[in-house]
């Protein structure tokens, strides 16, 4: 088992592998990639061109079937190299993390990509490399509440996540009003009622049935308390929380719409799915329950 330390100086490959989800997406990577530049915020770094070492690893959504050997249906290396060399030569720079933002903003602007981890090192300023590396992702836009005057404003929302037993309990109301009174806006996910549910055999069937499923745990949720209204799509979220409305999120059909969603029905997966999709404060997990690692929002235990 790698160790803390041993995962700090990996390969951005090990350090996605373990931040990733339960569904982990696809990923490309390069290794060891060597370019010379003028970098450096010391006057003695300036006129001089040293070696940098980059290591990147983007998570992707899937490819789109039938993939065909065809290069133009994937997120192909060279964009990764071709943000590089395009962000070297704009304008010189001073530090390696304004590199790194940037070639990681190239990187993300490809439809396909979904997560980035750079890594940049330094290797010419002693007997050692010198580096940096930041971690970015899609998640991070926040959605935007339109105001009466026609102005934006960005909102990180509160999600909630209450599993069957916590839907049921007398004392959700009390629950709730906590959650409130933390003064955002917030939307409540349900897990799987404790009831039978036919089983298919067939993949994209049974995940239907057990969104559906999740689906009943939310109208049962939304009549434990007058608060609460269901909603089924972003128009429907943004409309309910400009209203000060709890939202109770059924999740059919945004989850089957998504070109970049969640692969399974697991309801924590996709509480955290659409935390990170709404670039939330954080998630708040109401009951026993495996959380999956790798999330970008940080997640509480109630």
């Amino acid at each position: 088992m790698i160790s803390d330390s041993e995962l700090a100086f990996a390969h951005p490959e090990a350090r996605a592998e373990a931040s990733s989800s339960a569904d982990p997406r696809d990923r490309i990577s390069l290794r060891d990639h060597l370019v010379e530049a003028d970098i450096g915020a010391f006057q003695q770094e300036r006129g001089h061109k040293q070696r940098l070492k980059f290591n990147v690893v983007v998570e992707v959504r899937p490819a789109p079937a039938p993939l065909e050997d065809d290069v133009d249906r994937i997120l192909s290396y060279d964009k990764i190299t071709e943000a590089i060399a395009a962000e070297l030569v704009a304008e010189r720079l001073n530090l390696l993390e304004t590199l790194a933002e940037r070639v990681a903003e190239r990187v993300l602007a490809e439809p396909a990509a979904m997560r980035i981890f750079v890594r940049i090192e330094k290797l010419d300023v002693g007997p050692y490399a010198l580096g940096v590396e930041i971690v970015r992702s899609r998640a991070e836009v926040p959605m935007a509440l339109t105001g009466t005057d026609g102005t934006e404003t960005a909102v990180h929302p509160l999600v909630v996540y209450l599993d069957d037993a916590a839907i049921a309990d007398p004392g959700l109301p009390k629950r709730l009003d906590a959650l409130q009174a933390r003064g955002l806006p917030m939307i409540l996910t349900a897990g799987l009622p404790d009831l039978p549910r036919p089983v298919t055999g067939h993949r994209p069937t049974q995940r239907r049935i057990d969104l559906l499923a999740i689906e009943q745990s939310a109208w049962a949720l939304a009549a434990r308390d007058a608060r609460c209204v269901v909603v089924a799509t972003r128009t429907e979220i943004d409309w309910a929380m400009r209203r000060g409305q709890t939202v109770v999120w059924a999740p059919l059909k945004l989850v089957l719409d998504a070109v970049d969603g969640p692969q399974g029905a697991a309801p924590v997966t996709l509480a955290l799915w659409l935390a990170e999709v709404l670039a939330a404060t954080a998630i708040v997990i109401h009951g026993n329950v495996a959380i999956p690692a790798g999330s970008r929002v940080p997640v509480e235990r109630a």
